[in-house]
């Protein structure tokens, strides 16, 4: 029987976040992006969607790169994903043998402690915990519709049609014109070279979905800032990887399929360096990305 994991005590959080964050290591290193695989993977193709719970609602942040991981590797379709308690809650049971993966819930709790003045100080202390999931593949007896497969809800050019009103409603200053793609934070738009030099209709609003999450860190917005002094350095890098994440958040989403950019190739290395000094930043980076992700589709119409 799986039980519930407690991660809260420092020496767990340490091993979640360093095992998380060792197995990313491992596919930059490899030279893959490991969020864009459910892109490249067969047996997903056509089938992109976040990773889903049992009510149907999409996981988030971090945990959707874990959950896409697991599908790849072990070459799950269903993107559902239960406890073994609501496994047996729905009359079902995980084969036995199975294997669950590894989900997170972060969150904050209320602590009482003893300022330098000797007044009482009420602080926000962040904890996480690990629980284990399985792929409804994984479970016997369940009822048909915990196995529904994620199909495209539409066609292509509703897709892309549906992507092209998305990114209007943002609001965001959209130029195009040269050959680079990029984000200018002082004058505050987002240039684009011309949609008929991509490759498809696709790669265009993956590119352009990455640098609307850049467009999010503006001071106005969410004022993101990693203490980014040049180009290339590690502040630099973090907000790239925030943005790449984005994108990949944002095309799940839009039901697009992500088209890696290849003038990003060269950040793998930059990525590495800061995920090598900080275990936790791919953690802090999915949740960033997931915040960019929120405040975009809050602007759209209701």
């Amino acid at each position: 029987m799986t039980r519930r994991v407690e991660t809260s005590r420092p020496q767990a959080k340490t091993d979640l976040y360093t095992r998380v964050t060792h197995a990313i290591v491992a596919d930059l290193e490899a030279g893959v992006r490991p969020w864009t695989k459910p892109w490249s993977a067969e047996h997903l193709a056509g089938r992109i969607s976040r990773p889903l719970r049992s009510t149907g609602e999409p996981y988030r942040g971090i945990n959707v790169l874990l959950l896409w991981a697991e599908a790849v590797a072990n070459g799950y379709t269903a993107p559902t994903w239960i406890t073994f308690r609501q496994a047996l809650a729905l009359g079902g049971h995980v084969r036995k043998g199975e294997h669950g993966a590894t989900v997170v819930y972060a969150n904050t709790v209320s602590r009482t402690e003893t300022g330098d003045d000797g007044q009482d100080v009420e602080r926000q202390v962040p904890f996480l915990k690990a629980y284990t999931v399985f792929n409804v593949a994984q479970v016997e007896g369940l009822p048909a519709y915990a196995h529904a497969v994620a199909e495209p809800k539409v066609d292509a050019a509703q897709r892309i049609d549906h992507a092209e009103a998305f990114f209007a409603a943002t609001g965001a200053e959209i130029r195009h014109g040269g050959d680079r793609a990029y984000y200018a934070i002082h004058p505050d738009y987002v240039q684009m070279p011309p949609f008929e030099c991509f490759a498809d209709p696709e790669a265009y609003y993956a590119t352009l979905a990455h640098e609307s999450t850049h467009w999010t860190r503006h001071p106005t917005r969410l004022d993101r800032d990693f203490g980014r002094k040049r180009w290339g350095d590690a502040g630099y890098a973090r907000e790239e990887l925030v943005a790449e994440l984005g994108a990949a958040f944002l095309c799940a989403d839009l039901g697009l399929a992500l088209t890696p950019r290849a003038d990003h190739a060269s950040y793998i290395a930059s990525w590495l360096d800061v995920l090598k000094d900080d275990r936790r930043f791919l953690f802090t980076a999915a949740a960033h990305a997931q915040r960019a992700v929120d405040f975009l589709h809050g602007r759209q119409a209701p």
